[in-house]
C-alpha cells in the first residue's frame, strides 16, 4: 500500500508514520511542501492520503480543499479545531474522514480502514447513481422514439415498442441504441416533437 502523508511539520508527520509503521508492505511518502502538491501526489499514486493541517488559516484550508477535489483517492484530514463550514467544505471537497483534535499514532490504523471503506462506499454510490441516471436517460429516449413512431406511423404504443424491439433484435443492438437512432433521424428531418 502506498500512503502519502501531507504535513508541513515533520514532527506531526512522524506521528502518522509511527501509527503506520507496523503495517506490512506499506510504502510511506511524506510531503512537506505545498508547492506542486497535486503533481507530486499524482507521481506517487497513493492508495490513501493523510493530510495533517494542524490549525490552518481559512486560506490554507481552502487551498487543501482544492487539492482534495483534484484527487480521486481516499483522504483523511486532521485539524486541531474546526467549525461547521469547514466540515461541510471538506465533505464537498471529497475528504473521506475529517478528524478534529485526534492526531495520535494509535488512532491512525483504524482511521486508515475507515477512510478506505468510506471512500469505497461513496464510490459505489456514485457509480450506482450514474447507472440510474443512464437508465433514466435511456428510458426517456425510448419513450421519445415510441412517440415519434406513434405519430409518424399512426401505431399504438405497444406496436411502436415492438417495432423498436424487433429492429434491436434483428440488428443485434440494444433498444436504447435503436431509439437514439430514431430520435436523431427524426431531429435531422427537422421535426423535433
Amino acid at each position: 500500500m502506498r500512503i502519502a502523508i501531507v504535513d508541513e511539520r515533520a514532527s506531526r508527520a512522524s506521528i502518522i508514520e509511527d501509527g503506520l509503521s507496523s503495517l506490512p508492505d506499506c510504502e510511506l511518502f511524506v510531503l512537506t511542501q505545498r508547492d506542486g502538491l497535486i503533481a507530486r501526489i499524482a507521481e506517487i499514486a497513493p492508495d490513501i492520503v493523510f493530510m495533517d493541517l494542524g490549525n490552518p488559516s481559512r486560506d490554507v484550508l481552502e487551498e487543501y480543499f482544492v487539492v482534495s477535489r483534484a484527487l480521486a483517492h481516499p483522504i483523511a484530514m486532521f485539524v486541531d479545531e474546526s467549525d461547521d463550514d469547514s466540515i461541510a467544505a471538506s465533505i464537498d471537497a471529497g475528504v473521506s474522514t475529517y478528524v478534529v483534535d485526534g492526531l495520535s499514532a494509535k488512532r491512525i490504523q483504524p482511521l486508515l480502514q475507515m477512510t478506505m471503506q468510506r471512500f469505497e462506499a461513496f464510490a459505489r454510490l456514485e457509480t450506482e447513481l450514474a447507472e440510474a441516471q443512464g437508465k433514466l436517460a435511456e428510458r426517456d429516449t425510448i419513450d421519445k422514439a415510441k412517440r415519434i413512431l406513434m405519430k409518424t406511423k399512426g401505431v399504438s404504443e405497444p406496436a411502436a415498442y415492438a417495432e423498436l424491439r424487433q429492429k434491436a433484435m434483428s440488428s443485434s443492438r440494444r433498444i436504447a441504441d435503436i431509439a437514439d437512432a430514431v430520435v436523431t433521424a427524426h431531429e435531422l428531418m427537422g421535426d423535433s416533437s
